[in-house]
């Protein structure tokens, strides 16, 4: 059984990555729901928590239905970060999580996310301070190092579970790749198989398929597997690798009326969450991946991408769902 602190997760948990504009209400519910065992919010920033700007602070809503719920914040700055945990427990998360990983250049240049490798001496404090600060499980997302003369992972693991840090999800590439190249586990799994460590350790990057998360638990030993870019208007990609390691057959992907309807769900809950028009542009990126695989679907992808109002987008579903029995799912 893998646990952060006592929270329990089974014997391989899935958990999604927090990501920007991605990974916000609505579609925690629908990553939730499909099977994900642990939900991260969007990473937000300390200075804006506690300057109170209204994107980070909007970012603080989560759900009974979500749980486990872990919020994520990123910073630079001691006083800042002490302050956003404060902030933070107020909205009653399961975990807070520490971004030292994000690799993002407006990030990275004021020091935060991925800037802070270049300090670990930093890292390791502002990690302990935090812990001392809440009774919550702190847990930390970060990548293999700076770049691949700076790699001191399994070092820098140890010391993080030193000063309290209940878990570690490292994702398998330096800040110099950014999203390029091929992650590499082996490196994580190092951190893993260091017998020195008794917390989880869990993977990201490049599990895009069921076979793979299967590869990241028997052959590389991590405890969990964090889902980022696999999800993104996929919802279903959880369920379908507890399936797949369980049963170890062909997964079954979705017929084009459950698309529909989740595709539909999504933007009801969207809107809700952060009115029209923010709803609609940020279910936009998602799209793409609920049709992938219909045949001659081009025509209604680019109306849903472009429709200006929530009418415009049901429309093109009502549609879809008139003439389902046209379509032909290839994947």
């Amino acid at each position: 059984m893998v646990k952060i602190d006592d929270i329990e997760l089974g014997l391989f948990p899935l958990l999604l990555a927090p990501m920007e504009d991605v990974s916000d209400p609505p579609f925690r519910a629908l990553c939730k729901e499909q099977g994900a065992d642990v939900v991260y919010t969007e990473f937000i920033s300390s200075e804006g928590l506690i300057r109170n700007a209204a994107k980070s602070v909007m970012k603080l809503d989560i759900y009974e239905k979500e749980r486990p719920v872990g919020i994520q914040i990123f910073g630079a700055n001691l006083d800042s970060m002490l302050q956003s945990v404060e902030i933070v427990e107020k909205s009653n998360p399961d975990i807070i999580d520490i971004n030292f990983g994000c690799p993002v250049k407006k990030v990275v240049s004021k020091g935060a996310g991925a800037g802070i490798l270049k300090d670990i001496d930093l890292m390791v404090k502002l990690t302990s301070e935090m812990v001392k600060r809440t009774s919550l499980p702190v847990t930390v997302k970060t990548r293999l190092g700076w770049d691949e003369n700076t790699i001191k992972i399994v070092e820098v693991a140890e010391r993080l579970q030193d000063v309290g840090a209940k878990a570690i999800a490292i994702h398998g590439r330096t800040r110099s790749q950014m999203y390029k190249g091929k992650a590499d586990w082996t490196l994580i799994s190092k951190v893993k198989n260091n017998q020195r460590m008794k917390i989880p350790i869990f993977g990201n990057g490049d599990v895009d398929s069921p076979e793979k998360a299967r590869i990241m638990r028997d052959e590389y030993g991590l405890d969990g597997a964090m889902i980022g870019r696999a999800s993104i208007g996929n919802p279903w990609f959880f369920k379908q690798v507890k399936e797949y390691l369980k049963t170890q057959k062909s997964i079954k992907h979705p017929s084009l009326e459950e698309r529909i309807y989740t595709a539909k769900r999504h933007l009801e809950m969207a809107i809700k969450w952060k009115g029209e028009r923010l709803g609609l542009l940020e279910t936009r990126r998602h799209y793409s991946n609920y049709f992938r695989g219909i045949a001659n679907f081009k025509p209604y992808r680019t109306r849903l991408v472009t429709g200006e109002s929530k009418n415009e987008v049901m429309d093109v579903f009502q549609e879809l769902s008139e003439m389902k029995s046209s379509f032909r799912v290839i994947v």
